[in-house]
């Protein structure tokens, strides 16, 4: 079994050392382990430090396109490396790498499809009591949503099988990490959590740049998913709102007329009209949205199938002996190939 360590960077120069050097060199039940570090278009170096490092594989996004777009872009890459597992983890070491072995095991021992390292929020003495509430209600959020028992669905600390890999499509350029966790949970992947250590910060979060801002891009997230994977509890729901203020509006009315004051009360019946008409136009929608839904279901499991075709057309070269992680030489930067990517904008680069 082989498992590729991919780590999605933009200017981590500096962490990316630490990070790289934490990074189990074996797992427990796996014959490889490998590292893939994705350079979302940083301008100090990434790239190269990693390279340095001994990374096995590197690939350059030519600018940034954010943190969605990196982890699919290594995601693709690991796949197409040959990976059994795939395992994601932060640039700044905020994980605890000895604790990789606890997500692959679920995975190894088929028990799980994806697997979510829960951090101990309550101890986390760099999170505020804010922060922490919002956590909590955000994992709850996306619990009920995904129909999965995540305890901390922010948490980029998981694992892949591949069968569960070849399924997701992010779409959001903001965050993979709840989208993810929604679209596993409604095409039936089996998602468990398991707790997980962490390191003190090296950096502020950058993707937390304030908690107003954190919540605001959460919330649009969380509910352009909902929308799209159950259209019709959400349009419907839109549907059931208006319809009901346009009821209670026009009895208003009706009562009124039947006692002889209508007259002065026509901006219920506006008020009815018009609730009705949206309800109408809701409800509608969410037709049409359920049909698109249906739609994107079948495309995923064309793709699905599509990817499979490929492996028995090409199938994996697998080693018996795993590649050494070995530090960075001139030959071996002199010797170092250039593909391209399966996804647009990247270069690949093995060394």
């Amino acid at each position: 079994m082989k498992v590729i360590i991919q780590i999605p960077c933009y200017n981590e120069a500096l962490a990316l050392p630490v990070s790289v050097a934490a990074l189990p060199r074996e797992v427990p039940g796996c014959d490889q382990v490998e590292y893939l570090v994705v350079d979302d278009g940083s301008t100090d170096g990434t790239a190269e430090v990693a390279r340095q490092l001994g990374v096995h594989h590197v690939i350059a996004h030519p600018g940034n396109r954010g943190l969605a777009a990196a982890f699919m872009t290594g995601l693709t890459a690991a796949l197409e490396h040959g990976a059994d597992v795939i395992v994601n983890t932060d640039a700044d070491n905020q994980y605890c790498g000895e604790d990789i072995a606890h997500l692959v095991d679920p995975i190894r021992e088929r028990r799980a499809d994806m697997v979510i390292g829960a951090r101990p929020i309550a101890a986390t003495s760099d999170f505020s009591l804010l922060k922490k509430a919002l956590q909590r209600l955000g994992s709850w959020v996306v619990r009920v949503i995904s129909r999965t028992a995540v305890e901390d669905a922010p948490s980029g600390f998981r694992a892949f099988s591949r069968e569960a890999a070849m399924r997701l499509k992010v779409f959001s350029r903001y965050t993979y990490t709840l989208e993810t966790i929604i679209q596993a949970g409604h095409s039936n992947m089996r998602v468990v959590s398991v707790p997980v250590r962490t390191n003190a910060p090296m950096r502020p979060s950058r993707l937390v740049r304030s908690i107003p801002s954190y919540v605001l891009k959460s919330v649009v997230t969380i509910v352009r998913i909902f929308a799209t994977y159950r259209p019709l509890v959400f349009f419907w729901s839109i549907a059931l709102l208006f319809g009901g203020v346009g009821l209670v509006s026009g009895g208003r009315f009706l009562y009124f007329w039947t006692i002889g004051q209508g007259q002065g009360h026509v901006q219920s019946v506006i008020l009815a009209a018009a609730c009705i008409t949206l309800s109408f136009i809701a409800l509608v929608i969410g037709f049409l949205a359920d049909l698109v839904a249906v739609n994107r279901k079948l495309l995923e499991t064309v793709d699905w199938r599509i990817q499979h075709l490929d492996e028995r057309l090409h199938p994996r070269v697998r080693t018996t002996t795993p590649r050494p992680h070995t530090p960075w030489t001139e030959s071996a930067s002199q010797q170092e190939t250039t593909t391209t990517s399966t996804t647009p904008g990247t270069r690949s680069h093995d060394g």
